[in-house]
């Protein structure tokens, strides 16, 4: 089963990387975008294919590793299903 995890800033954390990407994309003309935060994608591929315990995996994976819950939140999707973890 694939799943994919995103992780981005906190709102309350400052993200220079996506200041700066927006003040770019303001000189290229795009100065409809008023605010962009830059984050990451990570895909997975589990030997699992029971929903609940891909999420309580990921849940775990994101806490211990792929996220800093001091500054990041995360959220995920498991491919094939509507429903995408809560960010946390």
């Amino acid at each position: 089963m694939k799943a994919r995890v995103f992780v981005r800033p906190k709102p309350s954390v400052l993200d220079p990387q996506g200041a700066q990407v927006r003040r770019a994309l303001e000189g290229l003309g795009y100065r409809e975008v008023t605010d962009l935060r830059v984050g990451k994608v990570l895909e997975l591929t589990l030997e699992e294919s029971d929903p609940a315990r891909i999420s309580t995996r990921l849940e775990e994976m994101c806490r211990k590793l792929l996220a800093n819950p001091v500054i990041e939140e995360y959220s995920w999707e498991i491919e094939g299903l509507v429903s995408r973890g809560e960010w946390h």
